[in-house]
């Protein structure tokens, strides 16, 4: 395990692949950090359909025409989904299983990106998010939040520099604008 403040800095959106497929207990690992994700009242409002058939990957990445390119590339996709009738705050539980994602997968060298579903629309102006739900047979009442795709990197991309940071951004104790 890494240092947490390391992984940070080095998590990165990895948009280029390896063709290589992910081995099962990494899929296992990523999928086990989304379910161990806090939820608002601990619903586990959250859904999430892995794929890796190179055919599917490909259609959901027809999801939006500018974006998701990564979905075509990568060895496997999460789709986040949430049951607003589970809990009301689903776009934030499912946010936080992502991003547990996301960290999981760096910290096993594994590039992930995240791909905005919700409120796009594909080239053909249908709602991004009822196409996934075609795509996949999805009921209706799971929105779909994003797509996190994930595969062994084929882009290497620097570490945040820390001393660039917006700490213009941050107001202790009350709103104070930058001056």
């Amino acid at each position: 395990m890494t240092d947490l403040h390391d992984l940070l800095v080095r998590r990165h959106s990895i948009r280029r692949y390896k063709p290589e497929p992910l081995k099962p207990e990494e899929v296992k690992l990523i999928l086990e950090a989304a379910l161990l994700a806090p939820t608002s009242k601990n619903t586990r409002s959250w859904q999430f359909i892995a794929v890796d058939d190179r055919s599917m990957l490909e259609r959901l990445g027809q999801c939006k025409p500018a974006g998701a390119i990564p979905v075509g590339r990568c060895a496997l996709a999460v789709v986040v989904a949430g049951n607003p009738e589970l809990s009301d705050p689903w776009v934030e539980d499912a946010s936080i299983a992502a991003a547990y994602m996301q960290l999981q997968a760096e910290d096993l060298n594994i590039g992930s990106c995240w791909i905005q579903v919700r409120g796009r629309f594909t080239a053909d102006d249908i709602p991004s998010e009822e196409y996934v739900q075609e795509l996949l047979g999805m009921p209706e009442t799971l929105p779909v939040l994003c797509i996190m795709t994930f595969g062994y990197k084929d882009e290497e991309r620097r570490p945040v520099d820390t001393s660039k940071l917006h700490w213009e951004q941050v107001h202790i104790g009350s709103w104070r604008p930058v001056e």
